[in-house]
């Protein structure tokens, strides 16, 4: 099984991109980010007509999560336990070939100590506290853009950070408390090495001058991430034209686990 997160940053601007990404990349469940759409205008015949089952939560011009899948899509979850987030769509469920994915996009959080900042961090509450009502043992992953850079090696220039969100030692300790629970960040496992990134800004040609973060993630429990053969961040898919100003992040998931778990 190949799985994939994208922030693609409004679903109805990218949406042939996405559709011939898909097809040329042979994925079969896709999380996505930043749709900015409503739930009655997501393109489900789109992905229909591509082979894949669409589930989506959205609130019109900002935020939207979804998941993609051509490997089943069963028992939708929109929101924390179906609660709405009072910080807008950030948050969908389902069960996809036997595994449960979510699709999770974290607030900004603007500017550090703002309540836009907390707010963040109570996101991140949420989500930790949706993840104690399920078992570590279980075939998870959630995937998303999560705005947090986990390690000072996850962006271009750490100096050029201090005082910003995504990197703050609170911010951190939420992205770790994920890890702490049973989670594992799949990318970092086969790629420790620091200087890739899944996000650069439109401004200045950051891109071209790899100025960016690794803020978008895949974690997976352990049953799902003792699996995972190959991890990846397409960067080919940030050349092109007018591209979202993040990178899918991919991984392949082998049917057995294999000898050496994480």
């Amino acid at each position: 099984m190949r799985i994939a997160t994208w922030n693609v940053n409004s679903l109805k601007a990218r949406l042939p991109k996405v559709t011939e990404w898909l097809e040329r990349r042979e994925v079969d469940v896709l999380l996505m980010q930043e749709t900015k759409l409503a739930d009655d205008a997501a393109p489900e015949l789109a992905f229909r007509i591509a082979g894949y089952e669409l589930a989506h939560h959205g609130e019109g011009r900002w935020n939207g999560v979804a998941i993609a899948s051509r490997v089943g899509l069963a028992d939708v979850e929109r929101g924390f336990a179906g609660v709405p987030d009072p910080d807008g769509a950030r948050f969908v469920s389902a069960t996809c070939g036997g595994v449960r994915f979510a699709s999770c996009y974290a607030p900004n959080g603007r500017e550090v100590g703002s309540e836009f900042w907390l707010a963040k961090l109570g996101w991140f509450g949420r989500l930790r506290d949706w993840l104690a009502g399920r078992d570590p043992a279980e075939a998870l992953v959630l995937g998303g853009d999560f705005n947090v850079a986990p390690a000072d090696l996850d962006v271009w220039d750490p100096a050029a950070f201090v005082g910003a969100t995504h990197v703050t030692d609170e911010e951190r300790a939420a992205f770790d408390a994920l890890l702490a629970w049973g989670l594992v960040d799949v990318y970092r496992v086969h790629h420790p090495e620091g200087g890739r990134f899944s996000w650069w800004d439109y401004r200045a040609g950051a891109f071209h001058k790899g100025q960016g973060m690794r803020i978008d993630h895949l974690l997976a429990t352990r049953t799902v991430a003792s699996r995972v053969t190959v991890a990846e961040i397409d960067r080919d898919a940030r050349k092109n034209p007018i591209p979202s100003d993040h990178a899918p992040v991919l991984a392949d998931v082998s049917p057995a686990p294999l000898s050496d778990a994480p």
